[in-house]
């Protein structure tokens, strides 16, 4: 089973890993492989524009549903960091 499939076609905001920093990603997620996940933002402007981010499981360190309504709660879900031996 997809560890993020409880979130698919909801709108979320994803910290992950990019070498030695921490980037944030916000958009809906469409897709989850059980390897990587996909997020997917449509820019408005003269031209629309959509935007897609791939991430691997590993390098994900915290998703979370962002509410389109700012009243809404939001559901966390983060991973714990793996141990390497």
């Amino acid at each position: 089973m997809s560890r993020y499939a409880s979130f698919m076609g909801k709108r979320v905001e994803v910290r992950y890993r990019v070498a030695d920093i921490h980037q944030k990603s916000v958009g809906t997620l469409v897709t989850d492989t059980g390897r990587c996940i996909v997020i997917e933002e449509h820019l408005q402007g003269e031209r629309k524009k959509t935007m897609r981010v791939e991430i691997p499981y590993e390098y994900v360190i915290r998703l979370a549903e962002t509410p389109r309504n700012p009243d809404e709660p939001i559901a966390v879900h983060s991973v714990p960091p793996k141990v390497h031996r």
